[in-house]
């Protein structure tokens, strides 16, 4: 399978604007035979898309997203935007796009609300964690950006069969605080989940400035045993990689995390705390 990681800085608050830049992206990657074109998070609205926030927002069945489907053919893309989902709530959703139509949906769950993200403020939080599947070896985990911060949401993913691990991300340099190195976090998550779990990781941020945030770009491509295979610089570009599936297969013998996962402990533990501690706010504490 052959798929590419688009970069990109987005214009801020302009849909219209961003689709014409996302169907020229589309049109190089079919171009280059693309199996699967990965743009950043919140691609079709920009980072800072929520100033205009009822604006911008747009439903899972929005004529626009459809001409991208239309225009994707065979090969499977994924882009973000405000989603209005039912009773006005609202979410930061990244969208598959294959043979015009939308095939896969996911709302982010971990939203970002620390240094200078406030995304508490404008999204309701996703509920799910599903996969998609691309063919019969290769099923997508989407998760988007903050999700992969919270372990537990990239191992249900990989626990409901992903094989690949597809990650559209908005992450700027001085996004959390100085003390935090968002590139060399995002390039040490990569490199651990693909390495943990024997699968591909893609990792696709954008470009540019907006407000006070600096996006760094540095999107890659991860191999199942956690090398890089692709990594973009700081300005707009397309980078791509062929991943075979009989890596993934070699990995995963050699190191059977997914095997190995005790599920039946994990919901064991997870409901005695939820019968201790309700809804904990902090897990911390043992209770013997």
């Amino acid at each position: 399978m052959k798929i590419g990681a688009a970069q990109f800085a987005s214009e801020s608050g302009n849909v219209d604007a961003n689709i014409e830049i996302h169907l020229d992206w589309i049109a190089r990657g079919r171009s280059e035979k693309l199996d699967l074109l990965v743009m950043p998070e919140m691609s079709l609205t920009g980072h800072y898309g929520s100033d205009n926030f009822l604006a911008v927002a747009m439903t899972s069945s929005d004529p626009r997203l459809l001409q991208l489907a239309e225009e994707a053919g065979d090969m499977t893309v994924v882009v973000g935007f405000v989603e209005e989902g039912l009773a006005a709530q609202f979410y930061n959703t990244a969208v598959m796009l294959k043979a015009g139509k939308v095939v896969h949906l996911h709302r982010k769950v971990n939203l970002a609300n620390y240094g200078k993200l406030e995304e508490g403020k404008h999204y309701a939080t996703g509920r799910f964690v599903d996969t998609y599947s691309l063919d019969k070896d290769w099923r997508a985990g989407l998760l988007i950006c903050a999700d992969l911060w919270n372990p537990a949401l990239t191992h249900l993913a990989f626990l409901h069969g992903a094989t690949l691990m597809v990650t559209p991300v908005s992450s700027a340099i001085e996004a959390v605080g100085p003390a935090f190195n968002n590139p060399d976090g995002w390039a040490r998550a990569m490199r651990f989940y693909a390495m943990i779990y024997g699968a591909p990781c893609i990792m696709v941020n954008r470009t540019g400035v907006e407000k006070d945030l600096t996006f760094w770009g540095g999107s890659r491509i991860v191999d199942p045993f956690g090398a890089e295979i692709a990594v973009a610089g700081s300005d707009e570009e397309m980078i791509t990689a062929e991943l075979d599936f009989d890596q993934v297969r070699k990995a995963r013998y050699q190191l059977p995390t997914v095997r190995d996962s005790n599920i039946a402990l994990v919901h064991l533990e997870t409901s005695r705390l939820i019968d201790e501690l309700g809804v904990p706010d902090f897990i911390g504490e043992h209770r013997e």
